[in-house]
């Protein structure tokens, strides 16, 4: 079975920073491309490209209204993908999902596998 949890979510202020953690298991973790989206409140029904990053870290792709603030990143020996984000803005407030896939293309349904999610809120 495939589990992908994600942690590090929270409440914060516009202009601070969050690190979200996902771990993998259940797939051979540097097989996958794993990537970000996120789903605003008010759009059940989207989830919206952050980030994304080959197996090995080398390619990494961002949303333009990231670009710059959030960095995607991934530890092979931990099973692990994390989204730094910095300067946040209100805007940004969505759950966040990560994924896996076989690819690291930017539409949610090239992506296999998922998290829960977890909430980060920025407030103004």
């Amino acid at each position: 079975q495939v589990n992908l949890v994600e942690s590090g979510g929270g409440l914060v202020q516009t202009g601070d920073s969050l690190r979200l953690s996902c771990v993998v298991s259940g797939l051979t973790f540097r097989d996958v491309a794993m990537a970000w989206f996120r789903q605003a409140p008010g759009k059940e029904r989207e989830r919206d490209f952050v980030a994304t990053i080959d197996w090995s870290g080398g390619h990494r792709y961002y949303d333009a209204s990231v670009q710059g603030r959030f960095i995607i990143s991934r530890d092979n020996t931990k099973n692990t993908v994390y989204l730094q984000m910095n300067s946040l803005k209100p805007e940004d407030t969505a759950a966040y999902y990560c994924a896996a896939g076989r690819f690291h293309w930017r539409t949610s349904s090239d992506y296999d596998y998922w998290g829960q999610g977890t909430q980060v809120t920025v407030s103004s």
